[in-house]
């Protein structure tokens, strides 16, 4: 009790350096990994930051697409301002050249219809002139309607002013012709007709986007406006002169008019287009000019009440018609040289815009490719570079570097920190800070590893000593227990005696548990090869029932002396985890058999077995043996599969856990050949000066019969213990024990069948068995053995020696002994063999609670 105790102190202490780190579910694994995981899912799915490159490529962006949308309206008022001066200009020219056609002929038509109110009977030149100005009306109509879709709302207006004046012609004509309506009358809406055809022009020269256009748009108004001021004129003097009356009034306005056309003539020559100017210079220096001149100025002059004495009719409408017609020529010429003008300004305009757009647009696209390409570059060199080497750097110190450093703390290595988990070096800058955290976390995790290697090592050492002094102790008891035994003659205090001699003993494997646990060997070492029957005999014998084993023929071979402890120790192991978790009224088979591989032993009991995923976990442990402090105990302590775990993997032996065809759990041991001396015929056994035990415990006997066969039970072993002690009684005669169950425990004639087996020897002399054949049989031959049977041993008076069972008839044989020393009887001999075995049934069914 006081072992296990110790354990559990020691293992608490073990395992709470890393208790938040042990993965209850996995054996052998850390929580490093779902730790790891769960980091990165949280990085992943509770926070939405963006990357350091998408960030400043958003910085060098957003400048971009602003610069972007600035030149898209730049660019998009030019190129509309452009094409809207071609649109205006286009639509000026289709439909002003007809308009001033049309507007010349209503000229002409006022200069007639004046003619015919004053002069009756000069119709018919005026309908033919109405019948040109409908003609030309039609063409004005149409042009201003097309006009109309896309042409300012002043424009609008002005066309519709026009119109509505154009829809009062046919009204006026009609009063002219029944002649009841005043000549003034008829006169000023003429007038007011042409006047708004003026407006209108004003409107159209004044709405284009460009000074050159304006000012060529105007100077056609203007030669418009001189044109009709000059037919005013004309039409004031051919009515006076049908009449043949000037009234005073007439000739003021007359010379108002003839005054006004020629300084606006002589006003608008300069700003005309040169083919203009020419042509102006043409008609001012022309004999019809002249002429005109003179019959103004004589009109002028004249007393008003014989005009005609001046100028005739005919002659005034001939002169002034031809001057008429070249200066509505004049007013066309103007009209169409500034319309292209202005179309190819606004050409020119769009055009420029249009590249000049282009341009912005690629020097736009080229500066946002240059400040990515800049910003990448910045962001590849001055940032994502260092910080990919600081990562990369980090998760090598992390999942490399710590990982080797903490293994090799827990395994006692010294380890130079400063040398091995160097600082690392960014700068002074941001990523240099966040490299100076990380390096004061990777400080305190190898500091706290560290810690942890001191506890661990301090802990492990108190772990060993106190295993240690347990074992000592147990060694101790053993060696009072020899005594006691070979001293005691009672049957029921020897029937105890054996009890604690067996307790005793699985006290000491405790204690070696523990050593292994702690990764060292126990004490008990062999030098030369030992046969692997006496192997499979001592772990059997070391386990509580080991009278419910069968052991089936084993080859004839042997383990190499380093290797027999341990192997020794995984069989007692299974087979006493075999005979605790199966019924207590079966048998546990042991079959070994050698295999190209080594040596196979086949462990199989009748009990319920394990689940699958028990199975499973256990299977992994025994491949993997963990740590000791990550494995997880879970209450129900597999304590003894983690030692076997261990040994396994210590001597390369493969463990696997299979399930019965008996619905139990069967066992697979493979001793690998490595460790496998040969034959035990071939093999020198060892003797007791090649047994060596650790930690400074002398050598102890390990006596083997020369004479043993394979399948004997005659060889016998003696472990070493502690200083100047000697094996149990139940251990040395366990350990090459064969047993099998044969009947009820509490008759002695029911007893278990053992096979050819012998008590304990406490000294060199023994006693040999005489034949008594009243004495029942309670041994029963399982192999080859001897036709004749010795008889049960006798006591010889004060010879204090344990009962012996027969051996192999071919041992040699002690010297006789005299009727006269025996003072037992074979009945005797007899109950005190049937209590004994009694007595160690009962003990290893009970104390349940010490198995490991």
């Amino acid at each position: 009790m006081m072992i296990f105790q110790c354990y559990r102190f020691v293992a608490n202490r073990v395992t709470w350096p890393q208790a938040d780190l042990t993965c209850s579910a996995c054996p052998g694994k850390t929580r490093f990994t779902k730790l790891r995981s769960a980091v990165k899912q949280k990085s992943s799915s509770e926070t939405n930051y963006k990357t350091i490159r998408t960030r400043l490529t958003g910085v060098v962006v957003v400048p971009s697409v602003v610069l972007l949308l600035m030149w898209a309206l730049f660019s998009s008022y030019t190129v509309f301002d452009g094409f809207y001066q071609r649109a205006v200009a286009q639509g000026v020219k289709d439909a002003s050249i007809p308009a001033v056609q049309t507007f010349a002929a209503i000229q002409r038509e006022r200069e007639l219809t004046m003619t015919s109110l004053s002069q009756p009977g000069s119709s018919a030149d005026l309908r033919a002139q109405q019948a040109r100005t409908d003609e030309g009306l039609g063409v004005m109509r149409s042009a201003f309607a097309t006009l109309s879709g896309s042409a300012p709302q002043q424009v609008v207006d002005g066309i519709n002013n026009m119109n509505g004046l154009l829809s009062q012609l046919p009204n006026r004509r009609a009063q002219v012709e029944a002649g009841k309506t005043p000549k003034r009358e008829i006169y000023d809406y003429y007038n007011s007709l042409l006047d708004a055809a003026h407006t209108l022009f004003t409107t159209q020269a004044r709405i284009v986007p460009d000074p050159v256009a304006v000012q060529g748009g105007l100077a056609s108004t203007q030669y418009f406006q001189a044109a009709d001021w000059m037919s005013r004129a004309t039409s004031i003097a051919s009515g006076s002169l049908a009449a043949n009356e000037f009234t005073d009034d007439d000739r003021v306005e007359f010379a108002n008019l003839v005054g006004a056309y020629r300084s606006s003539l002589s006003d608008i020559q300069p700003y005309a287009e040169p083919r203009v100017r020419e042509h102006h210079r043409r008609i001012t220096e022309s004999e019809d000019w002249k002429k005109v001149e003179n019959y103004q100025a004589g009109l002028i002059r004249s007393d008003g009440e014989r005009p005609t004495s001046v100028v005739s009719l005919q002659d005034w409408q001939a002169a002034t018609s031809a001057l008429g017609t070249e200066l509505t020529k004049l007013v066309t010429e103007q009209s169409v040289d500034a319309t292209d003008v202005t179309l190819v300004n606004g050409e020119n305009k769009f055009n420029t815009v249009l590249i000049g757009s282009l341009i912005a647009l690629l020097a736009v696209v080229i500066g946002i490719f240059v400040a990515v390409r800049i910003s990448n570059r910045l962001v590849n060199r001055a940032l994502i570079s260092r910080l990919v080497k600081l990562k990369n750097d980090s998760l090598d110190l992390a999942h490399e570097r710590l990982p080797d450093i903490v293994e090799r703390l827990r395994k006692g290595e010294h380890v130079d920190v400063e040398a091995e988990v160097p600082s690392l070096d960014y700068g002074q800058d941001e990523i240099g800070q966040v490299a100076d955290a990380f390096n004061a976390a990777q400080f305190t995790a190898v500091a706290a590893a560290v810690k942890e290697s001191q506890v661990r090592d301090g802990v492990n050492r108190v772990f060993l000593d106190i295993a240690h002094r347990n074992q000592g102790l147990v060694h101790r008891q053993l060696k009072i227990l020899d005594k006691l035994e070979r001293e005691e003659e009672s049957p029921e205090q020897l029937d105890a005696l054996f009890q604690l001699d067996h307790l005793a003993t699985r006290a000491r494997r405790n204690a070696e548990n523990l050593i292994i646990l702690a990764g060292e060997q126990p004490g008990r070492q062999w030098r030369k090869p030992v046969r692997m029957i006496d192997i499979l005999r001592a772990g059997v014998a070391e386990t509580e029932q080991y009278v419910r084993v069968k052991m089936n023929p084993v080859p004839d071979t042997a383990l190499v002396g380093g290797a027999v402890a341990d192997t020794i120790h995984l069989i007692a192991e299974l087979v006493d985890n075999a005979t605790a978790f199966s019924s207590p009224r079966s048998q546990v088979q042991v079959h070994s058999s050698q295999v190209p591989q080594g040596i196979v032993v086949e462990i199989e009991d009748h009990g319920l077995g394990m689940s699958p995923e028990d199975r499973a976990r256990a299977n992994e442990m025994l491949a993997n043996p963990p740590e000791f402090d990550a494995m997880s105990l879970r209450g129900e302590s597999r304590l003894g599969l983690f030692v076997v775990a261990r040994l396994a993997d210590r001597r390369k032996i493969r463990v696997e856990l299979r399930e019965s065809l008996y619905g139990g759990t069967l066992a697979l041991v493979l001793i690998p050949s490595e460790i496998v001396a040969g034959p035990s015929s071939n093999v020198e056994p060892a003797n007791a000066n090649e047994i060596t035990a650790r930690r400074g415990a002398p050598e102890h006997d390990l006596v083997h019969s020369e004479a043993a066969r394979q399948g004997d039970l005659s060889g016998e072993a003696r472990f070493p213990g502690a200083p100047g002690e000697s094996s149990s009684g139940v251990e040395d005669f366990w350990a090459k024990a064969e047993t099998e169950i044969a009947g009820d425990s509490h008759a002695a004639q029911r007893s278990p069948v053992i096979a050819q087996v012998e008590l304990p020897r406490r000294s060199r002399e023994a006693q040999w068995p005489v034949d008594d054949p009243e004495a029942p049989e309670t041994v029963q031959m399982k192999m080859d053995l001897p036709r004749s049977r010795p008889e049960l041993p006798r006591r010889r008076r004060q010879q204090n020696l344990a009962p012996q069972l027969a051996t192999d008839d071919h041992l040699i044989a002690p010297e006789p002994i005299a009727e006269a020393e025996i003072e037992r009887s074979a009945e005797r001999t007899r109950q005190g063999l049937a209590a004994f075995q009694k007595g160690a049934r009962e003990a290893r069914r009970g104390d349940n609670d010490l198995e490991p």
